[in-house]
């Protein structure tokens, strides 16, 4: 089994990815769901940042230093550093962001490493629908210091139209020059229903027939 495979395998055991009938925040009907906040536990969490390590590595995107956009993005970014150094040996910093700038002790808006001009960040995300998450940390990244935003990583890229007839992937891509990469696909997960890596037959045709509709 591939990691793309365990990783798929991986969300179905934690409910992360379930199939059914759903109706998402953009009101469109989809036949699959995919709830990160069901990442719960330790274990959980150890295994979820090997495949973001896995990813990094994979991929060869050069980093000092990882980013977690407040709330969501702060413990994938603690768990994939973690699991940088104890999986591949590749010791990064970490950041994240804080909602309001703190105006006592250290102060700012980050907590973790202090950015430096060139320094090459990755942004850690869950799962991106708008894009609303890089957009939103773009500007506070770069009012910090001259970062190079080498990338970022998402566990799922939906390969959905945006708000024209681009992904939201693809989006990024265009507006601010960042490659996103993705654990798995949809492609991927639709794969591994056919190949019985995990259940969801019966969901199959829906799968396919919402890639028709509304995939890029």
């Amino acid at each position: 089994m591939t990691y793309k495979e365990s990783f798929i395998k991986f969300m179905v055991d934690c409910g992360v990815l379930t199939f059914g009938d759903f109706t998402l925040k953009s009101g469109r009907k989809a036949p699959y769901f995919i709830n990160c906040g069901n990442y719960k536990t330790g274990s959980q969490l150890a295994k979820l940042g090997e495949y973001y390590a896995e990813c990094i590595h994979e991929n060869n995107i050069p980093a000092d230093t990882l980013f977690g956009p407040a709330y969501k993005g702060i413990p994938l970014a603690v768990s994939a550093v973690v699991a940088l150094s104890n999986k591949f040996g590749i010791d990064t910093s970490y950041c994240f962001d804080r909602k309001e700038a703190k105006d006592h002790g250290e102060g700012g808006m980050f907590v973790g490493k202090k950015l430096t001009d060139g320094e090459k960040v990755i942004i850690i995300d869950d799962v991106m629908t708008s894009g609303k998450a890089l957009r939103e940390s773009m500007p506070k990244l770069k009012a910090a210091a001259d970062v190079d935003i080498t990338g970022m990583v998402i566990t799922v890229d939906r390969m959905e139209k945006g708000t024209g007839e681009l992904s939201a992937v693809q989006e990024v891509k265009r507006d601010f020059g960042v490659t996103v990469y993705s654990i798995v696909t949809i492609e991927d997960i639709i794969e591994a229903i056919r190949d019985k890596i995990v259940p969801g037959t019966e969901y199959l045709g829906k799968m396919l027939e919402y890639r028709e509709k509304y995939g890029v």
